[in-house]
C-alpha cells in the first residue's frame, strides 16, 4: 500500500470484508427481492473500496461497475416483481418451474444473472477488471477476498435462477402470460447495458 491510501486501509478491508459477509448473506436468503438487495451491497463493498484508492483506473472501474449494476439491479427487481405478479409470494422454491410457461422471461432471468455476475463482454465484467486489477496493485493480498467474493456471487446468482426457472412447476399454479409491456420494460434495461457494453468511453 502507498502511503497517500494508508489512512484508507482500515476502511477498504472493512468493504471487501463487507461484501464478502452481504454474498454469504445472499446464499442464505430465500426471499428472491431480499436476495437481490443483498447483492446490491456486495457491489456496493466493492465500489467503496475501489473509490478509497484513488486512482484514475479504480474510478474508472467504479463509474463503469455503478452504473452497470443500477441496470442490472433494476432489471432483476422487474423480473421478481413478474414472478409475484403470478404466483402471489417471492420464495424461491415456490416460484420453481416458470421456464415451461415462461420461456421467454427465462431468457430474461439468464441475461440478467450472467450480467449480475459480470461474464464478459458486459461492462460488468469490465468495471470489476478495473476494481481487481486496482486492488491488486495496490495490495496483492486483497485478491484473495476478491476472488472470494466474486465465486459466491457466482454461486447465489446460479442458485436464484434454478430456483426460479428450473425445477417442475407446482400442481394447479394458474400462470398468467407475459405482456408486451413487461419486455420491453426488460429491454429498456437491456439496450443501454449492450450499448456501454461495446462501448465503455461513454462512462468511462
Amino acid at each position: 500500500p502507498t502511503l497517500k491510501t494508508d489512512t484508507f486501509l482500515p476502511f477498504i478491508v472493512l468493504a471487501l470484508w463487507g461484501a464478502t459477509l452481504a454474498n454469504l448473506t445472499c446464499l442464505q436468503q430465500t426471499d428472491l427481492k431480499s436476495l437481490i438487495a443483498y447483492s446490491s451491497i456486495s457491489h456496493m463493498g466493492l465500489v467503496i473500496a475501489a473509490i478509497m484508492i484513488q486512482t484514475q483506473w479504480s474510478l474508472s472501474g467504479t463509474m463503469a461497475l455503478m452504473i452497470a449494476h443500477g441496470f442490472t439491479s433494476s432489471a432483476l427487481f422487474c423480473l421478481a416483481n413478474t414472478s409475484y405478479e403470478r404466483t402471489k409470494t417471492r420464495i424461491m422454491i415456490l416460484t420453481r418451474g416458470l421456464h415451461n410457461i415462461l420461456p421467454m422471461m427465462t431468457s430474461w432471468w439468464l441475461l440478467m444473472n450472467l450480467m449480475n455476475i459480470a461474464t464478459p463482454p458486459s461492462i460488468n465484467f469490465t468495471g470489476e477488471l478495473m476494481i481487481a486489477s486496482s486492488l491488486f496493485n495496490w495490495c496483492p493480498t486483497t485478491i484473495i477476498m476478491f476472488g472470494l467474493s466474486m465465486l459466491i456471487t457466482a454461486s447465489y446468482s446460479l442458485h436464484m435462477f434454478l430456483s426460479t426457472q428450473m425445477n417442475p412447476l407446482l400442481p394447479n399454479s394458474p400462470i398468467q402470460p407475459t405482456h408486451s409491456r413487461e419486455h420491453l420494460l426488460m429491454l429498456l434495461h437491456t439496450a443501454p447495458l449492450m450499448l456501454i457494453s461495446m462501448k465503455p468511453e461513454l462512462v468511462i
